[in-house]
C-alpha cells in the first residue's frame, strides 16, 4: 500500500519545500475534510516552529473548503490535540509539527475520530482525495480554545494530589510544545521542577535539547541531585527518562518496568506488550520472564496501536520513546508516560536506577546514513547478501534490522547480538555493504 506524500507518521519534510508549504497544507486539508464521511469541527494544534502559525492558517482555509469548520488550539501537544479530539467528539484532529525533526522542518498529522491516527488505508484515500488545484476561502478567522489546561489537569490526576513534594526533578521540554503543560502537570503535583528547553523562540525547537539529546538532562539531574529527569521531544509524543545516577533511560526501558509492574499486579491486559522491530530482545525476555508475551509490529506508533487494539492490550510503544497507555490516551503521550513510571517509583519505593535493572538488554548498535536517494532496499545485492550472511551467523542469538526511516532520508541499521565485538564488525559490515549501493551524504 504504496503512499506518495504520508511517511510513518504524517507528512513531514523542510518547510517551504515540495511537501511543507503553505498551497500543499490547503490542498491536504481539503482532501482530509473531504474523505470524512461526517462533517463537523476539526481542531487544529501545533508546536512552537516560527512556520506553524502560517501551515496552521493554510490547513484552516483547506479544511473549511473541505465543509468542516476550523478551531485553533493555539501551540499544544500532540497528545493534547487527540485528547481534544476524544473529549470533544469532533471529526477531526490536525497537529502542526516535524516532531523531533529540527526546526527547519515541519509537518501534518491528522487524528480522526476518537483521537486515533489514520491507517495507510485511510491516508491514501485521503492522497487520492488531493485536488490538483484548490481556491481555498481567503478567510482565515478561526475560533480559539483552550485545551492545554486541561490537558495538563487530567494528567496530573493521574497520581494522589501533593505525591511528588519533596521531589526534585529536571524536565526537558525541547523548546517545544509541551513547555506550557509538563511543567503545570509536575508542579501540581508538588514536585520542584528544574526546566531545561523551555525558552522556545520559533527556531531552536529540539537544539541540544529534547528526547534525542539527553546529555544535558543527564548532567542536570546529576549536578542538581534530582530524584529523575524527563525529556520531551518537540511535540510532546514521546518520553526519556534519566535516572538519579545520570543513566538515561529509552523507550524499551520504560515500556519493560511499566509492563512487568502491571503483570506482577495482575493488572496487564491480555498479559500482553505491543512493541515493533526495533525494540530490543531483552524485552521480550524481561516480559516473558515476569508471564506475558510481546508481539512485534512494523516501526511507527500507529501500527503499534492499530495491533494493540486488535490483541484488546493497552500498553505498547517504540524504543524511541512513544509510549501507549490506551487506558488514557489513544496515542503516545510523553508526560502520560513519565507520570506513569514515577507511579511505579511510588508503589515500590524504589529508585529509577534501580526499577532499570528489570531489563537486561542485548547488545545492540545502531547507524544512520543520509542518502541522496532511497534506492529500493532489493536492488542493493551486495547489501542483501551481507544480511543473509550476518542473520545466518547470529542465528537465534541475534538479529539484523536495515530499513528506510519513514521521516527522513535515511537508512537506518540495526544489529543485536551476544556480544560488543561481534556487533561491532556485523555493523560495519552492514555500513560498508550500503555506502557501495548508495550515494551517502557525509
Amino acid at each position: 500500500m504504496n503512499r506518495e506524500y504520508f511517511g510513518t507518521d504524517g507528512v513531514r519534510g523542510p518547510y517551504g519545500g515540495p511537501l511543507v508549504n503553505e498551497a500543499f497544507a490547503e490542498r491536504l486539508a481539503f482532501a482530509a475534510a473531504s474523505w470524512l464521511k461526517q462533517k463537523g469541527r476539526a481542531v487544529i494544534g501545533r508546536d512552537t516552529r516560527a512556520s506553524g502559525a502560517s501551515l496552521a492558517d493554510a490547513v484552516a482555509r483547506g479544511l473549511r473548503a473541505g465543509g468542516c469548520e476550523p478551531v485553533a488550539l493555539g501551540v499544544l501537544p500532540t497528545p493534547a490535540v487527540a485528547r481534544a479530539v476524544r473529549i470533544g467528539r469532533e471529526a477531526l484532529g490536525v497537529v502542526i509539527t516535524a516532531s523531533h525533526n529540527p526546526p527547519g522542518d515541519n509537518g501534518i498529522k491528522f487524528f480522526g475520530p476518537g483521537g486515533v491516527k489514520m491507517t495507510d488505508a485511510e491516508e491514501l484515500a485521503i492522497e487520492r482525495a488531493l485536488p490538483e488545484k484548490l481556491v481555498a476561502p481567503v478567510n482565515t478567522s478561526m475560533a480559539h480554545e483552550e485545551a492545554a489546561s486541561a490537558y495538563a489537569w487530567e494528567a496530573q490526576a493521574l497520581l494522589p494530589g501533593g505525591s511528588l513534594a519533596g521531589w526534585r526533578v529536571v524536565l526537558d521540554t525541547a523548546n517545544g510544545a509541551t513547555c506550557a503543560t509538563s511543567p503545570v502537570a509536575l508542579l501540581g503535583l508538588g514536585a520542584e521542577v528544574i526546566g531545561l528547553g523551555e525558552a522556545p523562540d520559533g527556531h531552536n525547537i529540539n537544539i541540544g535539547v529534547g528526547s534525542e539529546n539527553p546529555k544535558a538532562l543527564a548532567e542536570r539531574v546529576v549536578a542538581k541531585g534530582a530524584r529523575l529527569g524527563i525529556a520531551h521531544d518537540g511535540d510532546g509524543d514521546r518520553c526519556v527518562l534519566c535516572d538519579e545516577l545520570g543513566g538515561v533511560l529509552d523507550g524499551d526501558e520504560i515500556l519493560t518496568i511499566l509492563a512487568t509492574h502491571a503483570l506482577a499486579a495482575g493488572a496487564l491486559p491480555k498479559n500482553t506488550l505491543v512493541i515493533t522491530m526495533q525494540s530490543n530482545l531483552g524485552v521480550d525476555a524481561a516480559v516473558a520472564a515476569a508471564g506475558g508475551r510481546t508481539v512485534r509490529t512494523a516501526i511507527g506508533d500507529r501500527y503499534v496501536i492499530e495491533r494493540m487494539r486488535a490483541e484488546g492490550a493497552t500498553l505498547g510503544g517504540e524504543s524511541s520513546g512513544h509510549i501507549i497507555c490506551a487506558e488514557i490516551s489513544p496515542t503516545g503521550d510523553g508526560l502520560v508516560a513519565a507520570l506513569k513510571v514515577i507511579a511505579v517509583m511510588l508503589a515500590t519505593g524504589r529508585p529509577l536506577s534501580e526499577l532499570r535493572r528489570r531489563l537486561r538488554k542485548f547488545s545492540q548498535l545502531t547507524a544512520a546514513l543520509r542518502v541522496r536517494e532511497k534506492r529500493p532496499l532489493e536492488s542493493l545485492s551486495a547489501l542483501n547478501a551481507v544480511i543473509r550472511a550476518l542473520e545466518a551467523e547470529l542465528g537465534t542469538q541475534g538479529r539484523v534490522l536495515v530499513r528506510y526511516s519513514g521521516t527522513e532520508a535515511k537508512l537506518r541499521l540495526l544489529v543485536e547480538g551476544p556480544g560488543d565485538a561481534m556487533v561491532r564488525a556485523a555493523l560495519r559490515r552492514l555500513d560498508v555493504a550500503a555506502r557501495a549501493g548508495l550515494d551517502v551524504l557525509e
